[in-house]
């Protein structure tokens, strides 16, 4: 999965949850599905938790430390553990949930890259200190292949994207994009 994946896919799912626990607005109205995700959560920081672990794993690994994996620390169960506990400290001292929400983001990153398919990087160090290497030659134009060749690939960018314009279109509609770009929030009305 790539970029419109996984920001869309992510920013869906939080908005059904967020609708789920919907409350109604001070008109007594039930607001919408994103009004309500963003009472909870700064969404901006919701999408850099869903590419937070290809923003630190693929220069990482791929030209810094030479690896050539763009899957390794930050795509491991212990990644999501040290930022969910200490998430979960910040917010039961302090009431912050920016951590949380990177949390939240970087959790819906693993589930959509199936990281449960490559156990040795999910669970490492358990399963041993090493990466598996991959073939990483034409890596970039490789990607652009994948969108076209993959159906599953396709199909979850073309999701993401989707949900991506429905979100700006709400945003621009409800006249909230300058607050939500600004603040990542904005007061319910």
């Amino acid at each position: 999965m790539l970029f419109f994946g996984h920001e869309g896919i992510t920013l869906g799912a939080a908005a059904l949850a967020a609708g789920a626990f919907n409350r109604r607005n001070k008109s007594g109205a039930k607001s919408s599905w994103f009004a309500a995700l963003t009472r909870y959560i700064d969404v901006r920081l919701l999408f850099i938790g869903a590419l937070l672990p290809d923003i630190i794993d693929k220069p990482l690994g791929i030209y810094i430390l030479k690896i050539e994996n763009g899957r390794i620390y930050a795509h491991t169960l212990l990644f999501l553990i040290i930022i969910g506990v200490t998430g979960y400290y910040l917010y039961r001292s302090r009431r912050q949930v920016w951590l949380l929400t990177l949390a939240a983001g970087t959790l819906a990153h693993l589930v959509m890259d199936e990281m449960w398919q490559v156990p040795v990087t999910l669970f490492w160090p358990l399963m041993g200190l090493s990466f598996p290497r991959l073939d990483l030659q034409n890596y970039i134009s490789n990607i652009f292949k994948e969108i076209f060749t993959n159906h599953f690939i396709f199909t979850t960018e073309l999701i993401g994207l989707v949900i991506i314009i429905w979100f700006v279109i709400w945003l621009i509609s409800k006249r909230k994009f300058v607050p939500f770009i600004v603040r990542g929030k904005f007061p319910q009305s």
